[in-house]
């Protein structure tokens, strides 16, 4: 392009110009991405993940009117069995549902007994991942609970009894709601099994053994140990907003490197113009520009081919520039981080994720297949330093 075209395509009138050179000046201001100091990871269960199976074995003491008295003491303690279930919904809480089966033995002037079945529902707080931080290898943990439950008792017997059936006989059976708490010790043997040792306090209603009379509230202390079988290593997912700090940055410093690049070219073309007199204004006809080269990428979670919300918007932008542009072809290219995953479970991922973003430029935007060319790059090749940043998919003009 010769001289005069030049100044043909680029000549304004110099209070214009003067505006122009000012306001680039003002636009390559750069910006700095601070790092938040009080960035923490927050923790989210994966799907069917975390179960347990609890399996134990102990003691029942109960508190009862007319309990044994010390020197016969230890006529109160009865075995008890139990089994439960629950999962850890967070690092910090899981919920638990267990049945547990006892005899229990009071001193109603003769020794009284009944036999009982119970059914509670806990929630339990791992107090050391909440003070001192998540880790699944804790070798010790320790997690109070509280729960509600409903209790049943049958073949009563005791001379004490004072509640009555609708015939007039002393009740066999009784039927109570109780509230509880506890604290577990838990102990880690493996990713698969745990070892642990329970207490538990049940408060039950004064009808808790049909004899009602002195203190309104019975209750139940029991002595629990067993096994908790975990139905696959403890997982969750992880987030925390400095996960993307380094890949906002480095748009950032690309944002700022183009400023300083524009302000160059302009503090340049002023030097230009100031050296030249004014031309005398021709109109000339100034070529197409080139397709400008596509800058967006979407990005992808750990192990997924899945689009998120955030990253719509940038497969949005790659369509609205194929509208724009409607000779244009691209490669859509897929990556995969060689960190995670063998070279071919990663080619494979790194081609669902192009395909991915294919299917939403031709089946959302209207985007002809034919303009698309599909490449899988895998893990082999990464285009970042930084491993987590590979896990895209890119655009490049088709020459």
């Amino acid at each position: 392009m010769t001289l005069a075209a030049i100044a043909g395509c680029s000549f304004v009138p110099s209070a214009f110009s003067a505006d122009a050179q000012n306001m680039i000046a003002e636009e390559t201001t750069s910006v700095t991405v601070m790092p938040d100091e009080n960035c923490k990871t927050f923790y989210n269960a994966n799907n069917n993940k975390n179960w347990f199976i609890q399996l134990g074995a102990g003691i029942d003491i109960p508190y009862v009117e007319n309990m044994l008295y010390k020197g016969d003491a230890k006529r109160r303690v009865q075995p008890n069995y139990q089994v439960g279930f629950g999962r850890w919904f967070s690092p910090y809480f899981a919920w638990r549902a267990s049945a547990s089966y006892r005899q229990l033995k009071w001193n109603g002037g003769n020794i009284s007994k009944a036999k009982m079945g119970e059914a509670d529902f806990d929630i339990m707080w791992d107090a050391f991942n909440s003070v001192m931080g998540v880790d699944a290898k804790r070798p010790v943990s320790v997690i109070p609970f509280v729960g509600i439950g409903v209790g049943y008792a049958r073949g009563m017997k005791s001379d004490a009894i004072n509640v009555y059936d609708d015939n007039g006989k002393p009740k066999k059976t009784s039927v109570t709601l109780p509230v509880s708490a506890g604290v577990q010790f838990r102990f880690r043997t493996c990713d698969y099994v745990d070892l642990f040792l329970e207490g538990r306090l049940g408060f039950f209603g004064d009808n808790f053994n049909n004899t009602v009379g002195g203190k309104p509230i019975d209750i139940n202390a029991t002595a629990i140990a067993g096994v908790s079988i975990n139905l696959g290593p403890r997982s969750f997912k992880t987030y925390s907003p400095c996960d993307d700090l380094a890949y906002i940055s480095g748009l950032n410093n690309e944002i700022n490197s183009l400023r300083s690049d524009l302000a160059a070219t302009g503090a340049a073309l002023a030097e230009a113009e100031s050296q030249l007199p004014c031309p005398e204004v021709t109109v000339v006809e100034c070529p197409d520009p080139a397709p400008a080269p596509i800058l967006a990428t979407v990005r992808f979670a750990l192990n997924s081919a899945v689009i998120t919300p955030e990253e719509q918007v940038n497969v949005y932008n790659v369509a609205q520039h194929l509208k724009q542009n409607p000779d244009l072809a691209i490669v859509v290219r897929g990556y995969a981080d060689k960190k995670t995953g063998t070279s071919n479970y990663n080619m494979k991922l790194s081609e669902q994720r192009a395909q991915a973003v294919a299917d939403v430029l031709i089946n959302n935007y209207g985007i002809n297949p034919e303009r698309l060319v599909l490449e899988a790059a895998g893990s082999d090749s990464q285009i970042y330093d930084t491993n987590n940043w590979n896990r895209i998919v890119i655009f490049i003009p088709v020459e």
